[in-house]
């Protein structure tokens, strides 16, 4: 089976607008290089979906834009190729090695799980919820940015249940901002 790890970055007061933060600098686009390199396919929302393509996707001239860093090309060639599942009612149709998902949520991203592979990657803020209160997320990836935003979109918002949780990984950055990895805790007996 493969595992669905949810992975997001998110300011101290748990803000998870991609704009809340600072710029990803070259250690954190290093590091979600690394994360995506560990997974073999993504599952997004139709936002979620659209905002990684018009940033992330090799343009047809085959030339990564001017306003892309050194530091974030590496991080565009991992994403790029990945096939993608999309989440969508609104949408059609997809493209950039995607297919919509269709059919039960819960049934449908379980079969995703059941195929052989590394893993999967959620990213976004309406389908974590949804998928973590359908408890098909199997870790949580949050990289904390050492930033107070006071609003926008906050981390998991609308949560029908706690879910606890256990540490299993941590990494600081010199920014300051600290990479933690969760997974669901098992019942105590």
């Amino acid at each position: 089976m493969r595992p669905l790890r949810y992975s997001i970055n998110v300011t101290l007061d748990g803000c998870c607008h991609h704009e809340a933060g600072p710029p990803p600098d070259e250690e954190s686009m290093r590091y979600w290089t690394e994360a995506m390199q560990r997974v073999d396919g993504l599952i997004f929302g139709r936002v979620t979906y659209e905002l990684m393509e018009s940033a992330w996707r090799r343009p047809a001239s085959g030339t990564w834009p001017d306003w892309m860093d050194e530091s974030e090309v590496p991080f565009a060639e991992t994403m790029d190729p990945l096939r993608k599942v999309v989440v969508s009612s609104t949408l059609d149709g997809v493209d950039w090695n995607a297919e919509l998902l269709t059919g039960d949520l819960g049934q449908a991203v379980q079969a995703l799980k059941d195929e052989p592979g590394e893993g999967l990657f959620v990213g976004g803020v309406t389908l974590p919820l949804a998928l973590a209160d359908l408890g098909l997320i199997d870790e949580y990836e949050f990289l904390v940015l050492p930033t107070l935003a006071g609003h926008g979109p906050t981390l998991l918002s609308g949560l029908r249940e706690r879910i606890s949780l256990e540490l299993v990984g941590r990494h600081e950055f010199r920014s300051g901002a600290v990479a933690l990895r969760y997974r669901p805790a098992q019942p105590t007996a």
